[in-house]
C-alpha cells in the first residue's frame, strides 16, 4: 500500500489517494514497487483504502525511498 496516512483510529490506518498493489500477482516486487513510485509517483487505484494497524510490518515516507 502507498497513499497519504489520513487517520489512525479504531485500529486502522485510513490511507487516501492509495496505490494497493498484490506482489502475489506477479510483477514487481516489494521493493521495486516502492522504488518505482518514488520515480514516476503513485499510481492511485483507491479514493481511500483502511488497513487493519495490527498487520503493518513497517512504515516509510516515500521521500526517503533511495532511487537506485
Amino acid at each position: 500500500y502507498i497513499g497519504t496516512l489520513a487517520e489512525a483510529s479504531g485500529g486502522f490506518l485510513t490511507l487516501a489517494d492509495a496505490d494497493v498493489h498484490d506482489v502475489s500477482e506477479g510483477g514487481s516486487g516489494k521493493e521495486m514497487y516502492a522504488i518505482e513510485a518514488r520515480k514516476f509517483g503513485v499510481k492511485k487505484n483507491r479514493t481511500s483504502v483502511k488497513i487493519r494497524a495490527s498487520a503493518v510490518i513497517s512504515v516509510s515516507r516515500l521521500e526517503d525511498v533511495i532511487e537506485y
